[in-house]
């Protein structure tokens, strides 16, 4: 009779999929939502791909019972037809996974959506397979701690984008994830990565959904009360615990940047001691983070080469 039991507890398990709560979905005034069972996306047909994917993962879902599938295939939702797998042949780019697949193992029906193509967004190897796919290891962590999150993730998408294939799907150069924990203390945490090989830890890529918002014309979580919502998307959170797997642990300065201020990290307090430096362009630094050369730097208005100057032998990244 157990052995019953067993067989039919593992067809149920492999059968159902989540189905997706609508309360924190993002608000985008283009594009089309297309709600799956088990995530919902907003998909740009100008783009061919999704504005943002959105879906809640908890840790029981996170008990793998499906192994990988690999059956991309194109997404019968989207009545403009999605991308197809000729558009990324020979591209020199990824099919990276939105919603990853490995977040998908709960259910069959979950596994089999997460292969949509309305789910892939081209990335190039050495980001998919590099430092998003820690990111997305260490939310898989998180959730397993936290018990329930609400997660949201997406490329920035803009006008004059390089695209590959014959439907002409962009390239994206930016992803975001943003990561809600649904459960007592709720804390939120955001992250803008380069589609690139990413050298720094993951914190050094923490940003504000503020900051997302403005790049994207995405408004999020707009659902929670403003005084909350304000809160939460204005600030960096940072009552969140990385693994030593995540590539966050921290290494020891070297000599040459013992007494540099890093300026992905550096405080506010410690930003207005940089030459030139005010308590403006601090505030335009923590949120414009994060910099990965002085180029970057002086793209915020009020930054020259004078500053550049005055600042390049006190900082670090």
């Amino acid at each position: 009779m157990k052995y019953y039991l067993l067989i039919l507890f593992s067809i149920c398990l492999i059968q159902i999929g989540h189905t997706q709560d609508n309360k924190y979905l993002p608000k985008d005034q283009k594009g089309t939502i297309v709600t799956h069972k088990n995530y919902i996306l907003n998909y740009r047909e100008k783009f061919e791909q999704p504005s943002w994917v959105a879906y809640e993962l908890t840790s029981t879902e996170l008990k793998k019972a499906i192994k990988r599938t690999n059956d991309f295939r194109s997404d019968p939702s989207i009545k403009t037809k999605s991308a197809e797998l000729v558009d990324y042949r020979s591209s020199g780019y990824d099919r990276g996974h939105l919603a990853p697949a490995a977040d998908m193992s709960f259910s069959s029906d979950a596994m089999h959506e997460s292969f949509y193509m309305s789910n892939m967004s081209p990335q190039k190897p050495q980001f998919n397979r590099g430092k998003w796919k820690i990111l997305e290891e260490q939310v898989r962590a998180w959730a397993h701690k936290e018990g329930k999150l609400y997660i949201v993730t997406g490329p920035v998408l803009v006008e004059g984008l390089a695209t590959i294939g014959p439907n002409q799907v962009s390239i994206p150069k930016q992803y975001y994830k943003i990561v809600y924990d649904m459960t007592t203390p709720q804390k939120v945490i955001a992250f803008l990565m380069p589609n690139s090989d990413c050298p720094l830890n993951l914190s050094n890529y923490q940003t504000t959904i503020d900051h997302i918002e403005a790049l994207t014309n995405i408004d999020f979580f707009s659902s929670l009360p403003d005084s909350q919502e304000d809160l939460i998307e204005s600030k960096m959170n940072k009552n969140w615990t990385f693994t030593k797997s995540s590539g966050h642990h921290t290494k020891k300065p070297t000599e040459k940047n013992a007494n540099k201020i890093n300026i992905n990290k550096a405080t506010l307090k410690e930003l207005k001691t940089l030459p030139g430096i005010g308590d403006k362009l601090a505030k335009e630094i923590i949120h414009h983070r994060p910099f990965y050369s002085y180029s970057d730097i002086k793209k915020i208005k009020g930054i020259g080469d004078k500053t550049i100057s005055n600042i390049k032998d006190k900082i670090c990244f």
